[in-house]
């Protein structure tokens, strides 16, 4: 329990801390250069995910 507290502070702080970066310009363009990376980053992911996949079922359907 004593560790969800702890989970759950630092989630409300991040999110507190966020709030106040993004009203900043220089914490908001900081805050959109992190959100590009994300998107970049998942869909990389996405697009693995998908090739792998692919070659999965076109395998079975070959055997």
């Amino acid at each position: 329990m004593k560790t969800l507290l702890w989970f759950l502070i630092g989630v409300i702080g991040g999110f507190v801390a966020a709030h106040f970066m993004n009203k900043d310009p220089r914490g908001h363009d900081m805050l959109a250069d992190v959100d590009a990376r994300i998107t970049e980053f998942t869909a990389i992911l996405g697009d693995a995910y998908r090739d792998q996949e692919a070659r999965l079922f076109s395998d079975k359907d070959t055997q």
